[in-house]
């Protein structure tokens, strides 16, 4: 999984070989929903940075997903729409949310590798 990058919101992205980027929520986090009911995927579009572009509903809270960097949204799983439970199944692996292209591919370097991202769930529960 070191190839996964991580937000402090708690989502994780991987650069595919395409250069596209694709985008799901921690295990951390869907732990922390519970169990996902409903997921409302972003339109195909361009996006800026921290835009609210995904919300996910659970049996505990809704929650927003944010854009992790400026690009455009070109795909989406719409596997979710008819089965929100995939989030909680398998958050790095078929409960993906949707893929997008940077507009500054380089920007990905920058958000917090799996040691920082351990650090800060560390962090967290120390707090």
């Amino acid at each position: 999984m070191s190839e996964l990058r991580f937000t402090v919101e708690h989502e994780w992205l991987r650069q595919d070989a395409d250069g596209m980027v694709t985008v799901g929520i921690t295990a951390y986090a869907q732990e922390a929903l519970g169990d996902v009911v409903f997921v409302q995927l972003p339109d195909l579009q361009n996006y800026a940075e921290g835009a609210e572009v995904a919300v996910l509903e659970s049996v505990k809270a809704a929650s927003n997903i944010a854009m992790p960097l400026d690009g455009e949204v070109l795909e989406v799983n719409a596997e979710l729409e008819a089965s929100p439970e995939l989030v909680n199944e398998d958050p790095l692996g078929q409960g993906w949310f949707f893929r997008f292209r940077p507009t500054d591919a380089s920007a990905i370097a920058a958000l917090l590798d799996q040691a920082a991202y351990e650090r800060l769930l560390n962090a967290n529960a120390d707090a």
